[in-house]
């Protein structure tokens, strides 16, 4: 195994082990010892990728969005491919996998909405919950106050629905609650 392969699998077994810890324990009880621990990791390492607890939970936090919103991309690319060009049905398309990616990887999910991250954590979500407003409104064309408006109430329905589906404990519930809010929104943005 080369350097960069270790080092490559050393990161991944933090963020795995880190996922288990914090979404057990909490961000201000969860301790490096029991990350380090359960990846079979040093303190040293833990530092090394990330330079703390903080970082690593930021860490966390950044890989969820990345592949949230990459599953939402994606599915809008092949809509796109497959000739639909309809923004509000492009929109509705990347929600439902967005909120298919919530119940998903509910733990991180659940993890990040009950709060308690470290400190300016809020600040860091908020951002990226502008961002994805912003990449909303450019999607569905907003050009004025009230489609700027509707992007939002749209964008903060999907929010919502995602913590919502974050916290079902059965399968069944959790896509009816996908198939219900994206009903509505379609209903809203028309």
């Amino acid at each position: 195994m080369t350097v960069s392969s270790r080092a490559a699998s050393t990161r991944t077994a933090l963020l795995s082990a880190a996922r288990g810890v914090f979404a057990e324990s909490g961000f201000a009880e969860a301790s490096i010892a029991e990350v380090v621990a359960r990846a079979s990791a040093s303190v040293g390492s833990l530092y090394h990728h990330f330079g703390g607890k903080a970082e690593l939970y930021l860490a966390l936090f950044e890989e969820y969005q990345s592949g949230q919103e990459g599953r939402a991309a994606r599915a809008v690319r092949e809509a796109r491919a497959a000739g639909d060009t309809d923004p509000m049905a492009l929109f509705v398309v990347g929600s439902r996998s967005y909120l298919e990616g919530c119940w998903q990887q509910r733990d991180l999910a659940r993890m990040f909405l009950a709060g308690g991250g470290p400190p300016g954590f809020e600040l860091v979500a908020r951002k990226r919950y502008r961002d994805w407003t912003r990449r909303n409104a450019l999607l569905l064309g907003a050009e004025s106050d009230e489609s700027e408006a509707l992007v939002l109430v749209l964008t903060t329905v999907i929010s919502e629905a995602g913590h919502e589906i974050a916290v079902c404990d059965d399968e069944d519930v959790a896509r009816r609650w996908v198939d219900n809010v994206l009903a509505l929104v379609q209903k809203i943005g028309s």
